[in-house]
């Protein structure tokens, strides 16, 4: 009978332990980093596949050759693209981390209000840090959002070209990457419709392909703006909480202190009747 006893209360223990635990739990914080997560995730790769396949059409089709010399052609610049990909996939990895740390810490203080926890100037100041932060992140991944539409819309036309070539029979219409600054003004480049080139380009995976891995970047790339907001969201509640909850500390913390002085004076006056009547 003991025993069971001991089970039972063992096990209530731990089932108060879970629960109490999973209410520590930021639960819009957490949503936030899978929502950023997802759409770090989802625009590094995918767009980092994409400029792969931008770099196979560039060289199989318009016949566009790397610089011999350390110029600033269109490889070097998807070079580049490609490593600032690579610290982005780093930084907000990292930065989505410190970002659920601190809504531990906050949802910790506002929890522990009436506890020992005493919320500090410092933690506050990290707080509005990190509003600061975000919002400047989330201007950044506006501008990614931005500058991300721009091949989906460059590969868009080319492939509603390809999906109307019947239409086009014998106009005389040529895709020319010196539009779109790819190549020098100097080099032809061109692939017009109807020749061979345009229709092994339009019949192969690299431009399906490679339109719509830059569309799914392009949907990460919104997702992460939407993460940014969720944050700053989260965080601006976080700190008006923790505002309040300064706010009751310093009033309680005058409470008990007028409570103990009148205490005080209470005592000493029942001292000085005490000693009258002596």
């Amino acid at each position: 009978m003991e025993e069971e006893m001991d089970e039972g209360q063992t096990q209530k223990g731990c089932l108060e332990c879970c629960i109490k635990c999973l209410g520590g739990i930021p639960y819009p914080s957490l949503v936030a980093t899978i929502l950023l997560y997802a759409g770090v995730a989802l625009f590094c790769g995918c767009g980092h596949e994409a400029l792969s396949g931008t770099v196979t059409i560039l060289q199989n089709y318009f016949e566009v050759v790397r610089s011999p010399m350390d110029a600033l052609d269109v490889f070097t610049m998807i070079d580049i693209i490609k490593y600032v990909i690579y610290g982005i996939a780093s930084a907000f990895f990292v930065y989505g981390i410190l970002l659920m740390v601190e809504g531990f810490f906050t949802s910790g203080a506002i929890k522990d209000l009436y506890g020992d926890f005493k919320i500090t100037t410092c933690g506050r100041c990290v707080s509005a840090w990190f509003i600061m932060l975000t919002y400047i992140f989330m201007l950044a991944w506006l501008g990614v959002t931005a500058f991300t539409s721009i091949p989906v819309f460059i590969y868009f036309n080319i492939w509603n070209i390809c999906q109307n070539t019947t239409v086009l029979e014998g106009a005389t219409l040529c895709l020319d990457p010196r539009q779109y600054g790819v190549v020098p003004i100097a080099e032809a480049k061109t692939v017009c419709v109807g020749s061979e080139k345009f229709y092994k380009m339009c019949e192969s995976n690299e431009l399906d392909m490679t339109f719509h891995l830059f569309i799914c970047a392009l949907a990460g790339a919104g997702a992460a703006v939407i993460a940014m907001i969720h944050y700053l969201m989260v965080l601006s509640a976080n700190w008006a909480y923790v505002k309040d909850a300064c706010r009751m500390q310093k009033y309680e913390d005058i409470k008990s202190k007028e409570e103990q002085e009148l205490h005080d004076i209470h005592s000493t006056r029942s001292k000085e009747r005490l000693n009258a009547y002596t």
